[in-house]
């Protein structure tokens, strides 16, 4: 049995084929072989060594050659390197043909000499020159590095390396020259060799910071070297945006996009032309039919033809890679197999296994580079594939009609470029397992086959019947998973509410209530986690003790189906490992095809909105040159969808240049259609529109990007200071910007956040009067802001005086003041033009327009004059100081005095409150209330700076501490436990695995058959132990997780509960809602998977590393220098990629958030034709995305290739220490730690991942106990302060020397307040905003808590009772009615401590009781978040009927400002007046009227006393009270 000798036979054969070149007489192959000073024959190492690199070359030669011509990176200038390198190729040539001549020579001497010397040198030569050549052209090519070449260098120094030692190992020299040329010859190829391992300089033109990848050399390619910079920056110091690599030309939007656009027309266009000439075949009538169906046009345009057709080559490549990893997969098997054999036999040469042990090494190394290449083109598509994905969308939603948007919503379309390119992402790197699974599974089993014969067929069905068993699972898990996500969003829905209406919860002390509400869903979404995790544990054990289960099954059957059948080493290591290869495509077939199925509805979901219709850019006319009208609409008939009726009929317009065209008429006449019909916005069924010149649009609801408040005005157009100043003046845009902190250089948020209604539709104004336009469409522009304002904007912007006079304008407007100044008028009624003309003539005709007149003007003409008056009268009353921070108007006539003006900065409150049709309805109730209206929210804006603290991100490494926690958080002993399990579980498979190396010795001893069952049973025994561990170990740390998942959710509960409402003022509510989602998440599900995963993996590693040393322990000696370079290469990995996950996250959410932005604003981008510039932004943002994307995924690869190469040398070793230590050890020992190193690598690399995305799942762990140790408020009970239970019984209030402040360091806001109260007294409280009207009653709430003083309440002093004890005695009917989503009986009473009839009596008294016995629910009545299906006053009522549940004796009542209609209001008043007569009731009064027949008036300025008396004698008094009954028009 000598399987080596195949290497000797095919020497003897190719040299019996060479025989006549070369007249050597044959040696032996034994002198070749078993000596232990091999060497090869002459004759061989001149004709087959020689000439395979020159094959090769001559071979790749044309292909490389068409590459060349094809890609030219331009030419690189010439180097010393490069002269060089052309230097020793022209030497090279003539050594190869001195040798030629040399020959020639010595037959004229008669020396005749074998016609291999004269073939080899000319071939060779030849050669030499081509690769001179090569080296020349891609030079100028611009090829920095060749891999071409390097190949062709390496391989000649391998088979020059055989001459070589041959040459040394002679005796003496006969042929002096040849040994001289030779020796010449050698160190030329290595000069190259070295020298092809460095770069050329780049070609002479390159970007900004450009990715070294492009010029990276051909070996840093290969091993992905060029990442090393980045890797050694992203440890040194944190990665910021300004460190990553521009992208490649490849990679950009600019490429990929238009790529697939390019495709995707043809698709349609070949769809278009499939149907029209479906038509001409066709008879009438089926035309006819499939016009109408439009379902049944017989072929849609295919997305996918499109994408394989984009991006298929690229892919093709990285598959070619996957084909060559999968065969080369079975050459380390098959090395394994003759390693074994090698222990076995005796007496042979050493070399064997020192070569084989080296060729284990290669092929693993090989195949390492070969798998990630594979991996690093399938990433890169799918990043393209995503790049071009979402560019497409975003181009698509630009253009769609509006009939195409109604079908999909902005969510759905986001989702299309989030979820679904995310999904083709995720394929890609996937795909190729489609073929490559089957591919490698059928090579496995063949030589599977090979080794141990029929008996296979156990095996495999073992793990066929455990497809199912794993697909099963997998559906159930799928399953719980929906049911979790319903659980967890309704939890987050309900924490959202919670913490929208925390202010609520604490003044009614319902906290407890909401606790157990949110800790039930809580418990149901554990419950489901637990199952999921059982589910997990059964497919862990599976996972795990399939191979083992397969081997068993098939060793089992092989031993007992035939008496001669022995199992040895050799059979039983060789299949182990060829069934761990099997392991991975048997797992991720099932795996590939569902993420298929997803991705071919998302497929689907894609191609469908792409093939919406367009909107028709001809529609209308911009080219109109002949008329002199600007603007003509001919018999136009427009709808807002093809299908749909049409919304104007037979619109007749002519606008003449330079005019100023008002269209009037009620409220969905067609008035704002009309001017997006104008814009093209509507399909147009017939006639003709024209429009010359470009144009303006300012639309009804004016839409304001996510920039600076210039950008937004500039929109694109270049800056010019004059102009824009002029443009700020005339929109009154000026005031605001001294208000707001950065001036026009302020960020708006998103839709305009931090603008109020007016400011909003005067920055658009700017917009449209900026960028200087020949036509202006304005859609009712002045509805938003004030009178003031619009006069102002009217008079310096659109009238006829205005800035844009001489221009064409289209207002559409509600004001009637303006019409007389106006050119014509058109009245429009039902989608018809009714009338038109000038303000005069209109009149004139006495027709629709009149009518509209009479019906306005009556209301305007009486608004202006009060608010004249009001002017007048109140001039005196305002102190300098009142400045609100809302400057929203400023008047230009002259002669106004500075006290006019602060008043109107004063009056200008009116905008915080209304910029919005409702104030219109306000303004009869007169000035005063509207001072005081304003919200204590208001004064915010100062603050805001200082008040929102930036996020802490962490950065650098997790600190240990947090791991300490979370294990605590797992409970101490159950960690220690869970670690036990993992190593019993380990120690199991180990021994399996050994006693399978002993039953493998029995064949030598030849004591097989008696012991067969013995062997069996045991080996049985050992594996299902195993599993069973494997099994308890991962269900016990699944335990573990949720137990502290559960924990740390009810910490984090509990403690937000308990915060101080300041915390909340200070906090976005967005990073609270975080911490419950996102944090609690990844507690729940990545983490423990990451720590299963790793556990996991760790102990793999750890018994390999146990198994390799107690074969062969002078393995001990590297392992140490192997892990040092491991844990070097691991934190340099876990550094950068930490901080590219980080950058990646936070690029992604402008990708999603412009393109938002976008779709509500496309018809202003189309009307403004920035079309192309919004695609550009949008292809930044992807491409900035992509740019921390591409380098995560590189770093991936960078990281696999030099973990695995480290795996690789655990092979290298233990086979090498195997081949040394071969006398003592037996061939069982040697295959199991073979074996077990060719799995390592595998662990390792997961380690590696497994150790990063912990560091970034224990964030959520440190995230989380942050928010659970914010500091607490008050305890709720103080068990020996309780108050008695009837406690209060008078209701008597003192304060005494009371004073507050909202939070450290700010100033008091009440100051030493003293006053008494007596019970059953009605106590006003006024004051203007910010005189500490609201704070008085978080100060009994101890909302706030006391600064200095104290309040007592029936002799109880209520800084000493628990909170719950306090706020449960007092009511009160707040500012803001909140309801909470939930049945009404909820929202009145959430501890059900009432009965029914208690509850409808107090329904019946708040006048909500045949509301509610309406209802076919009754109190079961659910009410939407935030109570939306009940009006505002029905809210209102619904927390007077939860007062008068409460029934208190001290009653506060926050009045509602403004905005809630007087009827509710009346009724609250009248039902307090009759339900509490014996209460005390504090009023927040904002309307005089409510307080004036109360007990006593606490009127408050400045956070101090200024009045207190009964309402009579402070109107004798004259004073402040007095001044502002007089606004409100109560006393003369």
């Amino acid at each position: 049995k000598k399987p080596l000798d195949m290497h000797a036979i095919r020497g003897m054969l190719s040299a019996s084929l060479l025989f006549p070149m070369c007249c050597v007489s044959l040696q032996v192959a034994n002198q070749t072989l078993h000596t232990d000073r091999p060497d090869l024959p002459e004759c061989f190492q001149l004709s087959v060594l020689s000439w395979l690199p020159c094959i090769y070359l001559w071979a790749v030669f044309p292909i490389y050659l068409f590459y060349l011509k094809k890609n030219n990176r331009g030419y690189i200038m010439m180097s010393i390197m490069n002269r060089f390198k052309t230097a020793f190729g022209l030497l090279l040539w003539i050594v190869c043909w001195t040798d030629l001549f040399y020959t020639f020579h010595e037959l004229r001497q008669g020396h005749s000499q074998p016609p291999i010397y004269f073939v080899t040198p000319l071939v060779l030569g030849m050669t030499m020159l081509l690769a001179t050549f090569l080296i020349q052209f891609e030079r100028l090519r611009g090829v920095q590095s060749s891999g071409v070449l390097f190949i062709f260098w390496f391989l000649s120094v391998l088979c020059a390396i055989v001459p070589f030692r041959s040459k040394i190992l002679q005796s003496e020299v006969t042929d002096k020259l040849r040994f001289t040329t030779f020796y010449f010859y050698f160190s030329m190829l290595v000069c190259e060799l070295i020298l092809c391992c460095f770069n050329e300089r780049p070609p002479l033109f390159s970007n900004v910071n450009p990715c070294p990848e492009t010029t990276a050399g051909f070996l840093s390619t290969m091993t992905f070297w060029w990442f090393t910079s980045m890797a050694i920056k992203g440890y040194k110091i944190p990665l910021e945006a300004k460190d990553l690599w521009t992208l490649n030309q490849r990679d950009s939007s600019k490429v990929a996009v238009p790529k697939l656009l390019k495709e995707w027309e043809k698709e349609q266009a070949k769809a278009k032309r499939y149907l029209f000439f479906s038509f001409l075949n066709d008879d009438p009538e089926e035309v006819e039919v499939l016009l109408s169906n439009k379902k049944a046009a017989p072929r849609q345009p295919s997305f996918l033809r499109a994408l394989i057709r984009a991006f298929g080559p690229y892919f093709l490549i990285g598959s070619a890679f996957k084909v060559l990893q999968d065969v080369v997969t079975f050459v380390n098997p098959q090395l394994l197999r003759m390693l074994i054999l090698f222990t076995k036999q005796k007496g042979v040469p050493d070399w064997w296994g020192y070569s084989l042990a080296f060729l284990m090494f290669f092929t693993a190394f090989l195949q390492t580079l070969i798998l990630h290449h594979h991996f690093q083109y399938c990433f890169v598509t799918g990043m393209n594939v995503r790049t071009a994905v979402i560019g497409a969308i975003y181009r698509k939603a630009l253009v769609i009609t509006n009939a195409a948007k109604r079908s999909s919503t902005v969510g759905e379309v986001v989702n299309l470029m989030s979820v679904d390119a995310q999904r083709f992402m995720d394929l890609t790197t996937f795909l190729n397992m489609l073929w490559s699974a089957p591919l490698q599974i059928i090579l496995a089993l063949y030589f599977l086959w090979q080794n141990l014969g029929p008996s296979v067929m156990a095996g495999v069905a073992v793990m066929i019947m455990l497809i199912p068993f794993n697909a099963v699972i997998a559906m159930k898990t799928r399953a719980y998973q929906v049911e979790q996500m319903q659980y967890k969003d309704s939890r987050i829905k309900l924490m959202n509410e919670i913490l929208n209406g925390i202010k609520v919860l604490k003044l009614y002390a319902w906290e407890n209530s909401f606790k157990e509400k949110v800790l039930a869903i809580r418990q149901k979404e554990l419950n489901v986690l637990r199952k999921t995790a059982y589910l997990g544990a059964l497919s862990t054990m599976a996972w795990t003790s399939a191979p083992f289960l397969v081997a068993l099954t098939t060793f089992a059957v092989y031993v007992t189906v035939d008496e001669n059948n022995i199992l040895d080493a050799e059979k039983a290591f060789v299949s182990l490992s060829l069934f761990n290869i099997l392991r991975f495509p048997l797992n991720m077939l099932p795996q590939v095809i569902s993420s298929i199925v997803q991705a071919s509805v998302s497929l689907k979901r894609i191609q469908n909105f792409l093939s919406h219709d367009e909107l028709d850019p001809n529609s209308v006319d911009r080219k109109n040159i002949a008329t002199e009208f600007s603007l003509t609409v001919v018999n136009g008939k427009f709808s807002w969808a093809k299908e749909d009726p049409p919304v104007l009929h037979n619109i007749n317009v002519m606008v003449p240049q330079g005019s100023l065209l008002a269209v009037v008429g009620h409220v969905g006449c067609g008035k704002s259609s009309l001017i997006s019909a104008l814009l093209g916005e509507m399909e147009k069924l017939e006639g003709e529109v024209s429009i010359r010149g470009s144009v303006a649009y300012v639309p009804q609801q004016a839409w304001i990007q996510n920039a600076t408040l210039r950008d937004n005005i500039l929109f694109g157009k270049p800056y010019n200071e004059q102009k824009y100043r002029c443009v700020l003046e005339a929109c009154a845009l000026t005031p605001d910007l001294e208000v707001l902190p950065g001036g026009d250089m302020t960020e708006i948020g998103e839709k305009g956040i931090n603008l109020s209604g007016g400011q909003r539709q005067r920055v658009s104004l700017a917009r449209a009067l900026y960028s200087d336009t020949d036509v202006y469409l304005l859609d009712d522009p002045l509805s938003a802001v004030d009178a003031h304002v619009a006069k102002h904007i009217f008079d310096n912007l659109i009238g006829p005086e205005g800035a844009l006079k001489g221009k064409t304008r289209i207002l559409v407007t509600h004001g009637i003041s303006f019409l007389p100044q106006v050119d014509n008028i058109m009245v429009m009624v039902d989608g018809r033009v009714s009338e038109m003309g000038s303000y005069q003539e209109l009149l004139n005709q006495n027709g629709a327009f009149a009518e509209f007149l009479r019906n306005y003007a009556l209301e305007d003409i009486i608004e202006e004059d009060e608010a004249t008056d009001e002017l007048i009268e109140d001039e005196e009353l305002f102190p300098d100081d009142a400045l609100s921070n809302h400057i929203d108007m400023v008047d230009n006539e002259p002669g106004i005095n500075e006290a006019k003006r602060n008043f109107i900065r004063q009056i200008s409150i009116i905008s915080a409150d209304g910029e919005n049709p409702r104030a219109r309805s306000v303004r009869r109730h007169g000035c005063s209330q509207r001072k005081h209206s304003e919200q204590p929210e208001k004064k915010k804006p100062q603050e805001t700076e200082k008040l929102i603290q930036a996020e802490t991100a962490e950065t650098g490494r997790v600190k240990a501490k947090v791991y300490l926690e979370y294990a605590m958080a797992v409970g101490p002993l159950l960690s220690v436990f869970i670690c036990f399990l993992y190593g019993c579980q380990s120690a199991a498979s180990i021994g399996a695995n050994i006693w399978l190396s002993e039953w493998t010795n029995d064949a030598s001893k030849n004591q097989t058959q008696e012991n067969v069952p013995m062997r069996v049973g045991v080996y049985a025994a050992l594996g299902i132990a195993q599993g069973i561990l494997v099994m308890m170990s991962s269900f016990t740390l699944a335990m573990g997780n949720i137990g502290a998942a559960k924990k740390l959710h009810y910490n984090l509960l509990t403690n937000k509960l308990h915060t101080p409402q300041s915390f909340f003022d200070t906090t976005p509510i967005g990073r609270i809602i975080n911490r419950f989602s996102k944090d609690i998440y990844v507690i729940d599900e990545a983490l423990p998977a990451t720590v299963l995963m790793l556990l996991g993996t760790a102990f793999m590693s750890l018994s390999t590393m146990i198994v390799i040393v107690s074969s062969t322990p002078i393995f001990l000696v590297v392992i140490v220098p192997l892990a040092l370079i491991y844990i070097f290469v691991q934190r340099f990995y876990v550094a950068t990629s930490r901080q590219l996950k980080r950058l990646e996250s936070v690029s992604r959410s402008p990708i999603y958030s412009h393109f938002s932005e976008t779709v509500t604003g496309c018809s202003v981008i189309r009307a403004y034709g920035r079309h192309s510039a919004f695609v550009l932004m949008s292809d930044m943002r992807v491409d900035d995305n992509q740019k921390s994307y591409y380098p995560g995924i590189v770093s991936n690869r960078w990281l696999g290739v030099r973990i695995e190469f480290i795996g690789n040398c655990i092979v290298l070793f233990a086979a090498l220490f195997a081949v040394t230590g071969k006398e003592n050890l037996n061939p069982g020992l040697v295959g199991l730690s073979v074996s077990y190193a060719l799995q390592v690598t595998m662990s390792l690399n997961w380690m590696v991942r497994m150790t990063s995305d912990l560091e970034n799942n224990i964030v959520a762990v440190e995230r989380v106990k942050e928010y659970s140790e914010t500091k607490t408020e008050a305890p709720w009970e103080v068990e020996d302060k309780k108050p008695p239970p009837e406690w209060p019984m008078e209701g008597n209030v003192a304060f005494q020397d009371y004073s507050v402040r909202y939070r450290e360091g700010l100033d008091l806001v009440l100051k030493k307040l003293t006053l008494n109260v007596k019970g059953g007294e009605k106590i006003g409280i006024v004051g203007r905003t910010g005189a500490g009207k609201s704070s008085m009653t978080l100060c009994l709430f101890r909302l706030l808590e006391a600064a200095a003083g104290d309040i007592t309440i029936d002799e109880v002093k209520i800084s000493e009772i628990g909170l719950h004890d306090l706020r449960s005695k007092l009511t009160i009917i707040p500012q803001e009615p909140v309801l909470f989503s939930g049945t009404l009986r909820m929202n009145l009473d959430p501890f059900e401590s009432y009965t029914d009839e208690e509850v409808w009596k107090a329904l019946q008294h708040s006048h909500l009781h045949k509301f509610v016995s309406n209802q076919p629910a009754k109190l079961e009545l659910e009410c939407s978040e935030g109570g939306e299906n009940l009006s505002v006053g029905q809210r209102q009522l619904v927390c007077l009927a939860r007062a008068l549940l409460r029934k208190t004796r001290i009653l506060i009542l926050d009045e509602a400002t403004a905005a809630i209609d007087l009827e509710t209001d009346d009724l609250i008043q009248s039902t307090i007046r009759t339900q509490f007569e014996d209460c005390t009731v504090f009023t927040i009064a904002h309307r005089l009227n409510t307080i004036m027949d109360y007990t006593r008036v606490l009127v408050l300025d400045k956070g101090q006393i200024a009045e207190f008396d009964t309402p009579t004698n402070l109107l004798s008094q004259r004073g402040i009270f007095y001044g502002m009954a007089k606004d409100a028009g109560l006393t003369q």
